[in-house]
């Protein structure tokens, strides 16, 4: 379990400093228990017809491929996962410690590795 107070407030932070960048549309991170409980869509801006669906599509997808582990041993734990559609490109990090996700959707445009470091700049003193 994590603490609700600061590190809510930490996730907002990190999630605002995402949603700055042009083509990040979605930051949020989500709960093991696939609710969201900081950041979200950028202020301002309509998402598209069924985006929020697809998010939750995708989440669920990641939370059961983020779970196994089976490969871990052989080639190391998930670093992120990303699945580029024609509408968005969707990517999301796993932090095993907590047991959260932040979850990304970005203009269908982003390259994947460069959203990807971005994160890691923002959200690499949280675990």
């Amino acid at each position: 379990m994590f603490d609700n107070g600061g590190r809510l407030e930490l996730y907002d932070k990190k999630c605002d400093q995402l949603l700055k960048e042009s083509e990040i549309r979605f930051a949020g991170i989500v709960d093991k228990d696939g609710q969201l409980i900081s950041g979200g869509f950028k202020k301002g801006l309509v998402p598209h017809e069924g985006d929020e669906t697809r998010l939750q599509s995708f989440l669920e997808f990641v939370s059961k491929a983020s779970i196994r582990k089976e490969y871990d041993e052989s080639l190391g734990p998930i670093n992120y996962l990303a699945a580029r559609r024609d509408k968005a490109v969707l990517v999301s990090f796993p932090f095993p410690i907590t047991q959260i996700l932040l979850l990304i959707s970005a203009e269908p445009t982003a390259n994947i590795e460069n959203l990807a470091k971005k994160v890691v700049e923002i959200f690499t003193d949280v675990n």
